[in-house]
């Protein structure tokens, strides 16, 4: 008798228990949420959140993918630097290593750069550069440096500009695609 009221029992409390976890799903509160689904989309997009399937059908037989493409300073590092072999480019580390460069003027002499993103953020504070600098005299005799020169300045300045580009580009691109309610579509 007592096993079979056990029985019924334990069926209720894993339904009741499932449900007591239901008010903490989220989205579900309606004070945060729009009604209207044209103002919880904006809100979405607004966001980053959701996607545009028109977007992706546009390039049908194309691959395109967008990932570390969409943070404009990434990019624009990766465009400066772009004439260097890389050693090492993680987006998730935020980082961007090149191999040792020279050009045909100084056999002897090449340089490495390293690229830290501290920030997303396109200001002059969000990377920091460091160039080394390796002088041989010999194969097997190197010195290798890192030394501040005017190259940091003019690599940082060529990013930030190229990086403002991207970012107005998508800004622009942004606007064209905008379904707020109180914006009719162009």
């Amino acid at each position: 008798m007592k096993l079979k009221l056990i029985q019924n029992f334990i069926p209720i409390l894993l339904i009741l228990f499932f449900l007591q976890g239901c008010k903490s799903l989220p989205g579900g509160d309606a004070l945060n949420n729009p009604p209207n689904p044209k103002e919880r989309v904006a809100k979405n997009l607004e966001q980053g959140k959701g996607f545009r399937l028109g977007d992706s059908m546009k390039g049908m037989g194309a691959t395109n993918f967008e990932f570390a493409s969409s943070n404009e300073l990434w990019r624009a590092s990766l465009d400066v630097i772009d004439f260097m072999p890389l050693t090492s480019a993680n987006y998730s580390g935020g980082i961007i290593i090149t191999d040792w460069y020279s050009d045909n003027s100084s056999a002897n002499e090449s340089i490495k750069i390293i690229i830290r993103f501290l920030t997303n953020e396109i200001r002059s504070d969000a990377l920091d550069i460091k160039i080394f600098y390796k002088n041989c005299t010999t194969l097997t005799n190197c010195l290798i440096n890192e030394k501040e020169s005017s190259l940091n300045n003019e690599l940082r300045k060529e990013i930030l500009k190229q990086a403002a580009i991207y970012k107005s580009q998508s800004n622009k691109k942004n606007k064209k695609y905008d379904i707020s309610p109180d914006r009719t579509r162009e």
